[in-house]
């Protein structure tokens, strides 16, 4: 049996035996973390054999991970990545200095330890955390840049002890989790702010501060507010909101600096030039062509949609195409009135159970005088948006992460 088919019954096994909340939402969402500490233990604490920094946010999180992993890159480190979720492969969640996990790593990892997963009926995160934390350890990484999966507090990665915690913002998404206000959802992430461990902080509001302010008094961690960072630094991310992702990271690196990194300004400024070179990271106001431009972005609930739609509108095109998909749980009443009306728009269904019928899409996209199309697929509505479309036209592509994921 060769490796590839090895590695494909092992994603098919973790995928599709244990609910997960990527593909069906609150059903793989564990509000406790007892089975992540016995996890790491039945592994040998493989958390506490390297160093990391822990990055939480409602938007920004993946881009802000990637950019300090890069960044540290540059300086010489060797460095682990965890970031969620994928887009093309599932090796894309690890990586170290860019490199994803190695398929044998994933598929040795399962054959040892699944009669324990059985036994634990552990959910898809906890698994792929626990692989995670036992790469980074095995391949001795000088430090691990840990993206959050779903809020802080009681999130499977929420068992390292980092050397930084990074909280890049509070926005409304997951409210069936995380809870239904802006300081609700801030106390949940600031979950992750442990005892004398700095925190920076991405943006604030008024309501937000004083939730960060009172977690880190209460726990003695120094805090960081990265919006009174001024630089000139520029990154080959090109959507507006990585300006906010690039001072996080210059702030992040100032505290690193003073734990003892050494990270020079040289390696701040090539870094950020070359995420996409040296972490592989998609989907980010990323142009996949031109005549017509296509342009995708995996922003996803309201305030990562309003910045993208206002960066959309200052293109140059003649019309406008969108190909849209979300999935099932998401508030159209709040995000569609971002959506330009003199669009035309290709409704869609990601392919996941929580995809939202693109039927039904429509429907409320005509409440919003959002007018097109049904597809049964992405990859149909995008082939109908290249074929209408001019040279001299734009195409998007946005609504979801999984949309994205299809045709990048």
């Amino acid at each position: 049996m060769s490796i590839q088919i090895t590695y494909r019954e092992t994603l098919d096994w973790m995928f599709a035996r244990l609910p997960m909340y990527q593909r069906v939402g609150k059903h793989a969402y564990k509000a406790d973390l007892s089975n992540t500490i016995e996890l790491a233990k039945h592994l040998g604490n493989p958390q506490t054999t390297f160093r990391s920094v822990h990055v939480a946010g409602t938007n920004g999180k993946g881009s802000t991970s990637h950019m300090l992993a890069s960044v540290m890159q540059e300086a010489g480190y060797k460095v682990g990545l965890y970031t969620s979720p994928h887009l093309k492969d599932y090796r894309e969640r690890i990586k170290i200095n860019g490199e994803m996990i190695s398929e044998d790593f994933v598929v040795d990892f399962l054959k040892r330890h699944k009669s324990y997963f059985e036994s634990k009926a552990l959910s898809f995160f906890e698994m792929t955390v626990g692989l995670a934390f036992q790469y980074f350890s095995d391949q001795k990484v000088d430090i691990a840049i840990i993206e959050t999966g779903l809020g802080g507090r009681l999130d499977s990665t929420n068992i390292v002890k980092p050397e930084v915690s990074i909280i890049t913002n509070i926005g409304l998404d997951h409210t069936q989790f995380l809870g239904t206000t802006r300081q609700a959802i801030a106390k949940e992430k600031a979950g992750i702010i442990k005892p004398y461990t700095p925190v920076v902080i991405g943006i604030s509001t008024t309501e937000t501060k004083e939730v960060f302010e009172t977690i880190a008094g209460n726990n003695k961690a120094p805090l960081y507010l990265a919006e009174n960072i001024s630089t000139d630094i520029e990154t080959d991310l090109k959507g507006f909101y990585q300006k906010e992702n690039v001072r996080t990271v210059v702030q992040a690196i100032a505290v690193l600096n003073g734990l003892g990194w050494r990270i020079n300004q040289k390696n701040a400024r090539s870094g950020l030039a070359k995420v996409v070179e040296n972490t592989g990271l998609l989907g980010r106001w990323q142009c996949l062509q031109s005549n017509p431009k296509v342009l995708v972005d995996t922003a996803h609930n309201f305030d990562g949609l309003q910045i993208v739609l206002e960066q959309l509108l200052e293109e140059s095109y003649e019309h406008l195409h969108i190909v849209l998909g979300v999935v099932s749980e998401k508030n159209l009443d709040e995000i569609l009135p971002l959506f330009p009306t003199e669009a035309t728009y290709y409704f869609v269904k990601p392919d996941i159970p929580r995809g939202m019928d693109e039927r039904n899409l429509e429907k409320f996209g005509k409440k919003f005088k959002l007018n097109g199309t049904t597809f049964d697929s992405v990859q149909m509505g995008y082939k109908a948006a290249l074929q209408a479309a001019k040279n001299s036209d734009l195409i998007f592509v946005g609504g979801s992460t999984f949309t994205v994921a299809e045709i990048i």
